[in-house]
């Protein structure tokens, strides 16, 4: 069980089944978080890319805000048939398009289609630690982030991620967020 913290389906509780296993943002993060993006970025004119979007938490919280253009990859066909079900009973079919498919399989296949102001990621807190840094390079180095976009990267606190395009952590208990900044473009002058 999930509860939308603002927006139009403020204090909407949302029950998945139980024998999904997933593990949803906490409020007291997803609130902390949402009141940083809030400052930055207008919701109705971004777009966001969420992957591994579980049961669509964080997916859910965007829409609920007015974000109008959200791609969530989630790999689990249970719990994408979920993040389609709920979006249409939340009327928010047209604003989330849902990827079924192994999140680095689909960063592969998809690199330079398509820019965000938003991505964030919150990978299963067993993922290896090496496998955080390819997500960080498939991210980066493919211009997933649009040069005023950020990639927010959901993980332990326990775990310090280092790379030159981070520019800030936020830890809330056992969870933080890892906020980085797009590749710069250079512009070469003939």
């Amino acid at each position: 069980m999930f509860r939308i913290i603002s927006g139009k389906w403020k204090a909407k509780k949302i029950a998945a089944p139980k024998n999904f296993d997933v593990r949803p943002t906490t409020d007291f993060a997803k609130e902390a978080l949402f009141s940083i993006l809030e400052n930055k970025y207008d919701m109705q004119s971004i777009s966001v890319l969420d992957l591994f979007a579980g049961i669509g938490s964080i997916t859910f919280e965007f829409g609920s805000r007015g974000c109008q253009d959200i791609t969530s990859v989630e790999m689990n066909p249970k719990h994408t048939s979920f993040i389609n079900s709920t979006a249409s009973e939340l009327d928010m079919s047209k604003q989330i398009n849902v990827q079924r498919g192994d999140v680095f399989d689909w960063l592969k296949k998809f690199r330079n289609n398509k820019s965000f102001e938003i991505v964030f990621s919150d990978a299963p807190f067993e993922m290896e630690e090496k496998k955080y840094y390819e997500l960080l390079s498939l991210v980066l180095n493919n211009k997933y982030v649009k040069q005023n976009g950020i990639l927010i990267v959901e993980h332990q606190s326990r775990m310090k991620l280092e790379h030159p395009n981070l520019i800030d952590t936020r830890k809330y208990g056992n969870v933080s967020f890892s906020f980085f900044e797009a590749n710069k473009e250079v512009n070469q002058e003939i």
